[in-house]
């Protein structure tokens, strides 16, 4: 099967010579559903963006559906990340807008300049997105404003537009970090579901061990950086986990983000 995003010995290094990702190689498959976990600073974000080229890395190579994305610009690179939805901590929503219309904003990128700028969405379109939104727990809301919805329920809307996209990969920023735990195990969840019944390769990156455990296929580990561990939950014992925290795992509170900061702190 191939690889829907491969990483080879990608280094990302900042102005400041913070060395954020370095000697990075990894490869996800289609239905694939991947946890990266570590310490705050270890270079979860950083990955995350160097998958969509949202930064532009120092060496290596980043293939994205068989193209290297790495080195695309302008149109290329926009057709490229039609195929990668984003899922952010923070939402991203338009919240003056209804939740069907944010749904819709997943298919601007597959629209002429215009009917994007009118919001000239097709029939079949609008469909789409009100069955998603039924699928997702939504449909009552569909025609809410965005602004009025609870944190989980926001995040819901996130992912809805990610997915109308009709993406090969998703990227998950910290997607439950604000969350409460009932609404983290609901998006975990949906997340998982909608991957695997689609075929979607799903990259989450998580500072909770037990969600990355209990949903992934795949559990990476980084460090200062570096991938320190990469398996099945059922390989993360507690030696893998002093790996990557730096510290035993009684140390950890592992149902939450209190997790130990690495010494340097990495955009």
């Amino acid at each position: 099967m191939a690889a829907v995003l491969s990483f080879k010995r990608v280094c990302k290094r900042y102005p400041n010579g913070v060395c954020a990702l370095n000697d990075v190689s990894f490869e996800v498959l289609s239905g694939e559903f991947v946890s990266v976990i570590g310490p705050s600073g270890s270079g979860k974000s950083t990955l995350l963006r160097a998958a969509n080229a949202l930064i532009p890395i120092s060496s290596g190579s980043v293939y994205a559906g068989g193209e290297r994305i790495s080195d695309l610009r302008g149109s290329r690179l926009r057709s490229a990340r039609r195929g990668i939805g984003m899922i952010f901590q923070n939402y991203n929503l338009v919240y003056q807008l209804s939740v069907l219309q944010n749904t819709l904003h997943g298919r601007l990128g597959y629209m002429g300049a215009l009917s994007a700028l009118l919001g000239l969405y097709s029939e079949s379109d609008k469909i789409a997105a009100l069955e998603l939104l039924d699928e997702l727990g939504l449909a009552d809301f569909a025609y809410s404003r965005a602004s009025d919805l609870s944190g989980g329920q926001k995040q819901r809307v996130g992912i809805a537009r990610a997915v109308m996209q009709e993406p090969r990969l998703l990227l998950c920023d910290e997607p439950i970090a604000s969350l409460d735990p009932s609404s983290s195990k609901t998006i975990m969840e949906l997340l998982r579901s909608l991957a695997k019944k689609r075929g979607i390769a799903c990259i989450v990156n998580l500072h909770q061990l037990d969600a990355a455990r209990r949903y992934s296929d795949r559990i990476i580990g980084l460090s200062h950086g570096r991938i320190v561990f990469d398996g099945t939950p059922q390989m993360l014992d507690a030696a893998a986990t002093e790996r990557i925290y730096g510290t035993a795992c009684e140390n950890l509170m592992t149902g939450g983000s209190d997790v130990p900061e690495n010494s340097a702190t990495l955009p």
